[in-house]
């Protein structure tokens, strides 16, 4: 069974930095693409970064240049580190895992930026 465990989420100041973590289990995690998506309230749930099995990353355009996604295979986890944020960031982020077609997710950490 995947799991997917998030943390690292909280209430931080515009310009601050957050770092999410998120631990998977269940699968040879090093073998798929991992994601974050994030849902802020009223909105649909869209996706903030993507990384293959390799290095290949991409990112919403809202993101670019301020958010970071990685990975360490060897500790079945993925990163999302996140400067300067901003007060439209404010969402519940999801960690994502597609696996043999099925998506798998995580219980969301909430990450509020406000002043």
């Amino acid at each position: 069974q995947v799991q997917l465990m998030e943390s690292g989420g909280g209430s931080v100041q515009p310009g601050g930095s957050l770092r999410l973590s998120c631990a998977a289990s269940g699968m040879i995690f090093r073998l798929y693409p991992m994601g974050w998506y994030r849902q802020a309230p009223g909105k649909q749930r869209e996706l903030v970064a993507a990384i293959t099995r390799g290095t290949s990353t991409n990112y919403a355009d809202s993101v670019k240049g301020r958010f970071t996604i990685s990975r360490d295979n060897a500790k079945n986890t993925v990163y999302l580190q996140m400067n300067s944020l901003k007060p439209e960031d404010t969402a519940v982020y999801y960690c994502n895992a597609n696996v043999g077609s099925n998506d798998y997710w995580g219980q969301g950490t909430q990450v509020t930026v406000s002043s």
